[in-house]
């Protein structure tokens, strides 16, 4: 497509942003749609997660087959599951490969993230991470770890052994911060064992719309007299602007630039929650502010669709510093309590997660006796 007749998301692109799907389904990767998405949408990664999974293994017959030989096999209904969804990952893996290698590995990845009921314990964490690696057995696999207190350190050991993490559920600054310090002392690590860092790729998913959603809640549950509307809307901009100005200046300076002499890449930011979950708000406005160079965007399909139709891509990250600053105190003043929300949106999403994954097995098994033999 020339720069003439190149859409939004292209353009985006072009700005220095990666647009990966946030979905994944078998009937997507087997019947071209996926594929659509890469040649007409510059889509190039994809992410999942047990939620999504749900939506795709319980709907259709897409898996039935797999599922079936499965089934005659003896095998559990977690481990239909996990091999059900390994397959998905390996052929999605496979139809980005092309852009993964046409671009030294900067993208073409996909996300598979291990047990979710795994998030606090960091022995298991390291182990089921390492083991899904080894599965699915794709240069272009990013195994997906909940930023999770016990999961930083299960973050740290995977990237010293030399594998690709995709870091999730971040909501918080500090916690950000922590990430990208888990990855450097990582890669840090893995250098000084003699191991080669240029294999080795992370994004940190910082959850964006779910900030507003929880903030716009409880600015609506102040004192009349103290609510201020200007308010709405606003935090989870300002939170991932300053999230941004730190991606910065962690990887800057001598300690980095020692590991990146040695072939290392920055832990990109990744923008995930990016869809309008209030209609009052415009569709793309989470896509819209927060476009930047090194940073990817993982998007849901109608989010992505909605951007290449009306879209007007900038690059905005960088801009308003001093008035997300403002955002923070204003809401300080407000009485609405940051660390609050933000650890509260943490402890949901891992529960969450772990709900989808146990409906999710609570279906297969349903669906695991409709398809055995009368």
């Amino acid at each position: 497509m020339n720069s003439d007749a190149a859409g939004p998301l292209q353009r985006l692109s072009a700005l220095g942003q990666s647009v990966w799907v946030d979905n994944l389904s078998r009937e997507s990767i087997r019947g071209g749609h996926l594929q659509e998405l890469i040649d007409d949408f510059a889509v190039v990664g994809a992410t999942s997660n047990p939620t999504i999974f749900e939506k795709a293994m319980t709907a259709g017959d897409a898996y039935d087959e797999q599922l079936h030989e499965l089934l005659e096999q003896g095998s559990s209904v977690e481990d239909c599951f996990w091999e059900l969804a390994k397959q998905d990952i390996r052929e999605a893996c496979d139809l980005f490969r092309p852009v993964w290698d046409g671009g030294s590995g900067r993208d073409g990845y996909v996300s598979l993230e291990v047990d979710p009921r795994l998030a606090y314990d960091t022995l298991e964490t390291f182990r089921e991470a390492i083991s899904l690696h080894e599965a699915v057995d794709r240069p272009n696999l990013m195994v997906k770890i909940p930023a999770t207190k016990p999961g930083l350190a299960a973050i740290e050991d995977v990237i010293a052994k030399g594998r690709s993490i995709n870091v999730t559920l971040i909501f918080a600054l500090r916690r950000y911060a922590e990430v990208a310090e888990s990855y450097i002392r990582g890669i840090e690590r893995l250098v000084a064992e003699g191991g080669d860092p240029r294999k080795v790729a992370s994004v940190a998913s910082f959850f964006v719309s779910r900030i507003d959603t929880e903030t716009d809640r409880r600015l609506d549950e102040l004192d009349p007299a103290h609510r201020q509307e200007e308010l709405k809307g606003k935090l989870a901009i300002a939170n991932a602007k300053l999230a941004y100005a730190h991606y910065l200046e962690a990887f800057s300076g001598p300690r980095w630039e020692f590991l990146a002499s040695k072939g290392a890449t920055p832990q990109r930011v990744l923008w995930a929650s990016t869809s309008t979950k209030n209609p009052a708000y415009p569709d793309v406005m989470y896509v819209e502010e927060l476009i930047g160079p090194d940073t990817v965007d993982t998007m849901p399909e109608e989010t992505i669709k909605a951007y290449q139709d009306h879209g007007q891509p900038q690059p905005r990250l960088t801009q308003g510093l001093d008035e997300a600053q403002a955002v923070f105190a204003a809401l300080e003043r407000a009485g609405v309590d940051y660390e609050d929300i933000t650890e509260t949106l943490e402890r949901e999403g891992v529960e969450k997660f772990a709900d989808s994954f146990d409906q999710l097995m609570q279906a297969l098994s349903a669906k695991r006796e409709s398809l055995a033999p009368a």
